[in-house]
């Protein structure tokens, strides 16, 4: 009774077990250059969301404006449609909460002076947007008012930025491909040639090449899907690591934390190992099996 592609792979895979541990890690190689900036991309997107999202405003205070002008400012921003709060933080609080938050020695010796009063206004979500752009024109306008900052700037910054890497990711993705096709193909030629005196043997009974490039085509994709599952593994480890160490104030001045790959991400690149790993493996011997 005939064996299983399967199960014929897995013996020859056995029998040939050096050449494969080395095709599958020359293949994670060039999986976790991909996977790596692919959670890049994810973060920055996830970041720029989150600022874009935020509906944050700093309205910053000329030094001569009285507590009559800053309240009356207060006051005008909690009754106006879609500001959610207003919190006032007067140069002490903004030298503390800056010091505390970097510990830098330089900053810290600068006067309380040097950093300027303002009002941290919150603008609901669902209005954020369009909301934000005419609140600042009105608040620059009001004599008591240094500047508005919107963060709009630093959106339009990251998404410029997500943009190329998006960029980089799909030019790294056509790299990978190359890598994966390349690698798989001269260990499959490779072990073909180990193997040579079976398939001529499974040739003269009667063997399609159907039948004998089956289980090559199994250890093709074992070797793609294997290699992207072991770069993801060790781009986990890594993030974890790294997670591990990142700063909680961080995570709040970026408003956001560090996020693995999603699930289906994850899926996806291990799919696409297996897909190039068994076309690359049937496509180096298409040739090699025609008499």
């Amino acid at each position: 009774m005939a064996q299983s592609p399967v199960k014929r792979a897995f013996r020859g895979a056995k029998n040939d077990w050096r050449l494969h541990a080395l095709s599958m890690f020359s293949v994670a190689v060039a999986f976790v250059c991909l996977a790596a900036a692919l959670l890049l991309v994810v973060n920055v997107g996830q970041v720029r969301a989150r600022w874009a999202e935020s509906g944050r405003a700093s309205v910053y205070l000329r030094r001569n404006a009285t507590a009559e002008q800053v309240a009356a400012i207060e006051k005008a921003l909690k009754q106006s449609d879609g500001v959610s709060s207003v919190r006032i933080v007067s140069s002490e609080d903004a030298r503390r909460e800056l010091v505390g938050l970097t510990n830098d020695p330089v900053l810290d010796a600068l006067p309380t002076e040097a950093f300027p009063a303002s009002l941290e206004v919150a603008i609901e979500s669902a209005v954020a947007t369009e909301r934000l752009g005419k609140l600042a024109s009105q608040l620059g306008a009001l004599p008591a008012v240094e500047s508005v900052e919107t963060y709009g700037a630093w959106s339009d910054r990251l998404a410029a930025l997500l943009s190329g890497g998006v960029s980089a990711a799909l030019l790294l993705a056509g790299v990978v491909l190359a890598a994966v096709v390349s690698v798989v193909s001269s260990t499959i030629r490779m072990s073909l040639q180990r193997r040579r005196i079976e398939v001529e043997v499974m040739k003269l009974v009667g063997a399609t090449d159907a039948y004998v490039r089956s289980p090559f085509v199994v250890e093709g994709a074992a070797q793609g899907g294997f290699g992207a599952l072991f770069a993801i593994l060790l781009l986990g480890l890594l993030f974890s690591i790294v997670q591990s160490h990142f700063d909680s104030n961080l995570s709040t001045l970026l408003g956001a934390t560090p996020v693995f790959l999603p699930w289906t991400m994850v899926l996806g690149l291990v799919a696409s190992g297996a897909l190039l790993g068994a076309v690359a493996a049937y496509g180096s011997l298409r040739k090699l099996l025609v008499v």
